[in-house]
């Protein structure tokens, strides 16, 4: 299939995944998060929502320069040589060549893999409403130029189809090519995991968990039974930290800039909340808010 390193970092992570139960790998989103997540979990995936937002301030729809993405992986191989390091690199930043140099620069950095989707522009997350794929065979071939340009480097085949028999036939096509795992994204019910399980035959896949998205929460027993190899958590790093840095300001500031002694009660984050709170970095920079302090 491809000159894989037997001790490279996809090839370690191949073989995580190949062993029994399902393979988490936690989302961060900078340096800090990364620093707590490595205490906890072997394994991270460099999530585009969580990286768009705490690089940019903005939500997850295609503002990524790949140039950015790269330096950050490169610091957190660079702090974290043993982990797994999964990166989304949404549609390969739209242009085939820039996804081949792209997967050129992670492998060199020592990236364990990378997700390529099969999103068109303008591109969503994968859990929001209105996204749009590319033609099937456009996508394939833009995959298979990036199959044949890594050696180690573990791939992610994902589709962001929402039409069931587009599903099915997408999830079918990505399994016969040489990618090493599948992700069909925003998977809305148990049934259609194990649907989608059975189309792929025995390829490895992938499960998208998001805080407020449009799949069940399940735990990793659970996946296991359902024939999930991989599970990605994008965002719990981040939602955390904006609920933890909302509740320790709202406490600070309504005890007249005393440091609390305690955390109080804090209000649960997921996918609507943070992307309402990163779309108003958008209005405010067209003079459409009006923020009060």
């Amino acid at each position: 299939m491809h000159g894989s390193n037997a001790s490279g970092p996809g090839q370690r992570l191949r073989s995580e995944i190949a062993d029994a139960g399902t393979t988490p790998l936690i989302g961060v989103h900078d340096m800090y998060s990364a620093t707590i997540a490595a205490g906890h979990y072997n394994g991270m995936f460099v999530s585009g929502f969580g990286f768009a937002a705490s690089y940019y301030g903005l939500p997850d729809i295609g503002f990524i320069a790949w140039p950015d993405m790269v330096a950050f992986v490169e610091r957190l191989r660079g702090a974290f040589p043993e982990h797994h390091l999964l990166v989304d690199i949404d549609d390969g930043y739209v242009d085939p060549e820039v996804a081949c140099h792209v997967v050129r620069r992670l492998e060199r950095i020592g990236a364990s893999g990378v997700i390529l989707e099969d999103q068109k522009r303008p591109r969503r997350c994968g859990h929001a409403d209105g996204k749009q794929v590319l033609p099937l065979e456009e996508y394939l071939a833009k995959l298979e130029l990036v199959l044949a340009e890594r050696t180690d480097l573990l791939v992610v085949a994902r589709t962001d189809a929402t039409e069931e028999e587009d599903i099915l036939r997408r999830a079918r096509a990505l399994a016969e090519t040489d990618a090493d795992v599948v992700l069909v994204d925003g998977v809305r019910s148990e049934e259609w995991i194990r649907r989608i399980r059975k189309e792929v035959g025995d390829k490895p896949l992938l499960f998208n968990q998001i805080a407020g998205g449009k799949s069940p929460r399940l735990s990793l027993t659970e996946l296991t039974d359902l024939g999930v190899d991989v599970a990605i958590y994008s965002t719990p790093c981040l939602f955390a930290s904006h609920r933890a840095i909302d509740q320790a300001l709202t406490e600070l500031k309504g005890d007249d800039g005393r440091l609390p002694a305690t955390a109080g009660e804090v209000r649960p984050v997921g996918v609507r909340e943070s992307t309402e709170l990163l779309e108003q970095n958008i209005a405010r920079s067209r003079g459409r808010v009006d923020v009060t302090v």
